[in-house]
């Protein structure tokens, strides 16, 4: 069934944009229009978002929309937990941690940032499967409520839509905006997303939905990094995509960390990847951690390294929504100028949505 947002979202006609953004050759970054994808696009390449060369880093908030019913008993209690599961085993049902009688879906995430620092760009991308038990309007698509900590809901009106792409039973999306001053005023903590636009119910396909939330900050007690990131939409079942950073003259044994948002990968379904090329003919390495095995990234995962960032609800197993980010480490043992990120997925039929990278700078 289609759920009225009633008074909390004006009629209004959602544009869609796509940005690449450019180096120039002071080192700031500036923003240039790309010809604009039709509203129903299937697909998206992934291009430069934003890129900018600062003392700073990249923080990471995200959630889930949509997981298991509570009614399915322990099952759903072991999966949440962190059991192998799938969301095309579950009757599924939105997360609504707000108590809010106007929204059906709403999740919190931590925005954590070092003491000193100043946001320099930040962006929420949210995206889902529209058709399950349920068929979504994708009109809806680029429409959500944001509240910063401590705050009041606010509607958010996408820039960037990608219209749904209707493939093995699903219906999928993803839509973006830029938040910066948002999140510049309102600082760190916990940042609420709701009325993401996603269906509940079962089906083979599975339902899944969720929301990341990347800010780009500046802070004088860090090193002096390249900082970028891009976005597109992109569907796993083809050609792997491949994402290159250039003109980064990194030195040896640098720092990095690296950040990927994808839909409708499953635990246990081994074949995906997301493999790092550091230089012009370095040898391609597999990216993982303790919460993403090399040959299963996308396995329903919101990850980073050391202590995660708080979350509300804080599920182990997503049920189709990973939002991760991976040390580099020894992978940048030697200097470089450029990287080389390709993500690919044998079995599971997925779409890779963001993609961001922080590395350290030569001086």
């Amino acid at each position: 069934m289609r759920h009225s947002l009633g008074p909390l979202f004006r009629r209004a006609t959602v544009g869609v944009l796509s940005l690449a953004a450019v180096w120039a050759a002071s080192g700031s970054p500036t923003a240039a229009s790309a010809a604009p994808p039709a509203p129903e696009s299937e697909s998206i390449a992934f291009a430069e978002r934003y890129r900018v060369l600062q003392h700073g880093g990249i923080a990471r908030a995200a959630n889930s929309s949509i997981t298991c019913r509570t009614a399915e008993g322990s099952a759903c209690a072991d999966v949440r937990a962190g059991k192998q599961g799938v969301n095309g085993d579950f009757d599924m049902f939105y997360i609504d941690v707000d108590r809010d009688p106007n929204t059906y879906n709403a999740s919190r995430g931590e925005v954590r940032l070092p003491t000193g620092s100043r946001v320099t760009y930040a962006r929420l991308y949210w995206g889902g499967n529209l058709r399950v038990g349920e068929q979504k309007p994708p009109e809806d698509n680029g429409r959500v409520l944001i509240a910063e900590p401590g705050g009041e809901y606010k509607e958010l009106l996408a820039d960037t839509v990608v219209g749904h792409r209707v493939t093995d039973g699903a219906d999928a999306f993803q839509a973006s905006a830029d938040v910066t001053q948002l999140v510049r005023d309102s600082g760190p903590g916990l940042y609420t997303v709701a009325q993401v636009n996603v269906a509940m119910g079962a089906s083979q396909a599975g339902a899944w939905g969720g929301w990341t939330l990347v800010v780009v900050y500046e802070n004088p007690s860090q090193p002096l990094r390249h900082l970028a990131l891009w976005d597109g939409f992109v569907p796993l079942s083809g050609p792997a995509p491949e994402v290159r950073l250039r003109d980064l003259g990194f030195p040896a044994d640098a720092w990095g960390r690296a950040g990927l948002v994808a839909y409708d990968g499953d635990r246990g379904t081994t074949g995906d990847s997301l493999a790092l090329t550091a230089g012009e003919s370095g040898s391609a390495s597999a990216l993982g951690n303790g919460a993403n095995p090399q040959d299963d990234v996308l396995n329903s995962t919101i990850s980073e390294p050391g202590e995660d960032a708080a979350r509300v609800p804080a599920y182990d197993n997503t049920l189709g929504y990973d939002s991760d980010v991976f040390d580099l480490g020894k992978r940048l043992g030697h200097a470089g100028d450029q990287l080389a990120f390709r993500l690919r997925s044998q079995r599971d039929a997925a779409w890779a949505g963001v993609l961001f990278a922080a590395v350290d700078a030569r001086r």
